[in-house]
């Protein structure tokens, strides 16, 4: 909720209760200090000097506001050219107002005058004085509290951009990823209709399931790891069909990292860089395996396979890959990693690395 958002009433019975407290806190400074002196308290003439003061400037506090604004990132000279004569305004009215209020509510009491001119006069130059501070600490505190609304606005107004930029590429992977993926799933229970009808039915099946985890998390940012590789077995067990004999897979699960979250689509574009890149044109049989764990505070999402291995030109990432590492740097920042490397006797690593927390659902 922003400060916008706090309903009138609220923000006015605060500011009613912070500056009577103040009020009531020099009151009874004020009486307790006379009680050291050897004088009588007078707790009702120091309320009502203090509450007058203070409530009158609760109510010069819009004001304050408003001139505040008035010279909010202008130059040092338009700063001064406009504050240093509203001070001066604002302090006289104010203190003429709160002499009078407490002369006409309190009398002279014990002071060494008789008229409301003398009063005056006797108090000018030290209420003066100390109004024009109290103006200048009221400009500081109203300035400094904006400034740290505007930086709170600007943070979040940040993250939901960037929360809809990661969300925009998330559709955007998706897009990407469909039609391909469609296209060639479509042509294998195409191919399999005659000659294995009974495959085509599970793949089929598995088509139907990987579609609706698609649909049914479309716009969420983040899962958890179990809903991850739910989705991720849909889409391998397509796979395991296509590829038939040529494929094998292994998912090595960490117990504690099944309700860690994760971006959507985490695992699926590795798995398919894997397959395209490094298993697909391989000869003979290739394995595929998966792997998390949890690395103190660090989450650890493992590819690998045992395929054609990195290109000695070096990696050209496509999409997906793309994709994926630009998500992580808009939700993790530095703090998220991902590389590939090559594994010895052949094949190729993705890993990624993310700070571990636990979804909430």
């Amino acid at each position: 909720m922003t400060d916008h958002d706090t309903p009138r009433w609220k923000r006015f019975a605060l500011a009613f209760g912070f500056w009577t407290l103040l009020a009531l806190s020099y009151a009874f400074s004020g009486g307790l200090s006379s009680i050291s002196e050897g004088n009588p308290p007078g707790w009702l003439r120091a309320l009502s000097w203090n509450l007058g003061n203070f409530w009158l400037w609760m109510a010069l506090v819009p004001l304050v506001g408003w001139l505040g604004r008035q010279t909010a990132g202008r130059s040092w000279r338009r700063f001064f050219a406009l504050q240093v004569p509203a001070s001066l305004a604002v302090a006289m009215v104010q203190m003429l107002a709160h002499l009078m209020v407490f002369w006409y509510l309190s009398g002279p009491g014990r002071m060494p005058v008789h008229t409301l001119g003398q009063y005056l006069q006797m108090e000018l130059a030290y209420s003066f004085h100390l109004a024009v501070l109290t103006y200048w600490v009221i400009l500081a505190a109203l300035r400094g509290m904006e400034s740290r609304r505007h930086l709170r606005d600007e943070r979040l107004r940040r993250t939901q951009l960037e929360t809809q930029l990661a969300l925009a590429q998330l559709q955007a992977l998706r897009m990407q990823l469909q039609p391909h993926f469609l296209f060639n799933t479509l042509n294998a229970i195409s191919a399999l209709a005659l000659a294995d009808p009974l495959q085509a039915r599970l793949m089929i099946a598995r088509l139907s399931d990987f579609l609706r985890l698609t649909l049914e998390e479309r716009h969420a940012p983040q899962v958890p790891l179990a809903r991850e590789l739910e989705f991720l077995a849909c889409y391998l067990g397509i796979q395991l069909v296509r590829f038939q004999d040529r494929l094998s897979t292994q998912l090595d699960v960490a117990d504690d990292t099944l309700t860690a979250a994760v971006p959507n689509l985490i695992l699926q574009p590795l798995v398919e860089n894997a397959l395209r890149h490094g298993l697909q044109d391989k000869p003979g049989a290739g394995t595929l395996r998966v792997s998390t764990r949890r690395d103190g505070d660090q989450l650890q999402l493992r590819v690998d396979d045992d395929g054609l291995g990195l290109p000695l030109a070096g990696t050209s990432e496509g999409i997906g890959l793309g994709n994926t590492r630009s998500r992580l740097r808009m939700l993790f920042g530095d703090a998220a990693q991902l590389e590939l490397s090559p594994i010895p006797g052949g094949g190729t690593r993705a890993e990624v690395r993310l700070p571990f927390a636990e979804h909430a659902a």
